[in-house]
């Protein structure tokens, strides 16, 4: 059942033009071994783990829900991605975006921080579902409007993860919004492609810098 996010694995790494060299199936956990790791955690249907190993690198670790990965070989989005899957197509996702640029920053020893992680997955689901359903200024509007206005937090909440959710998710709203009238509503693809690929790469206070000034 780890197929679906070999598949988001390859995808991200295609779309950033960056190859880890790693397979995040051989990083996922099952619930025993992410209670084991975070056993005060609220078990959210996907999580990334990080941690300190006795090398002085990180060892990291790939929690999804079963059942969301159960729901996605049944209702495969590689076929089509509508009402059956989406919900669970956005938790993969997520995950595999935590993972693949953790792993990219391990690789380089920067530090990334949860806000980062938070940003770049919240751009990255807005991004690979228009390329998935016709990368046109209809389907952008309709998935800014599912991701960044039509959804709600995740319960168990604490303050500061809020926060971090929301100024994640305004920062990314604001950003899809640009990228939709700069690239997405004139059908200037590619060049859309190569902006996501330079905000990629960028620390973090960049990334808030280029979302400052594209308004």
């Amino acid at each position: 059942m780890t197929t679906v996010l070999a598949r988001l694995q390859g995808g991200l790494e295609t779309l950033y033009r960056v190859d880890t060299g790693v397979a995040i199936g051989d990083f996922v956990v099952d619930g025993a071994e992410r209670a084991a790791a975070d056993p005060d955690g609220r078990a959210p249907p996907e999580q990334l783990l990080v941690a300190p190993d006795d090398d002085g690198g990180v060892a990291i670790g790939l929690y999804v829900d079963r059942d969301v990965l159960a729901h996605l070989a049944v209702h495969d989005p590689g076929h089509r991605l509508d009402h059956r899957n989406t919900s669970a197509f956005l938790y993969a996702l997520e995950g595999v975006s935590h993972f693949v640029y953790t792993v990219w920053c391990a690789q380089r020893e920067r530090a990334v921080s949860a806000l980062e992680l938070e940003l770049q997955a919240e751009i990255d689901k807005w991004v690979v579902c228009l390329l998935a359903s016709g990368d046109d200024q209809v389907a952008s509007r309709a998935w800014r409007r599912r991701l960044f206005d039509d959804f709600a937090w995740q319960p168990g909440l604490d303050a500061d993860e809020r926060d971090r959710y929301r100024a994640a998710n305004d920062n990314a709203a604001r950003y899809a919004a640009a990228l939709e009238r700069r690239y997405v509503a004139p059908r200037r693809i590619p060049e859309l492609l190569d902006e996501l690929r330079r905000f990629w790469r960028l620390p973090l206070p960049d990334k808030l810098g280029t979302i400052a000034q594209a308004g």
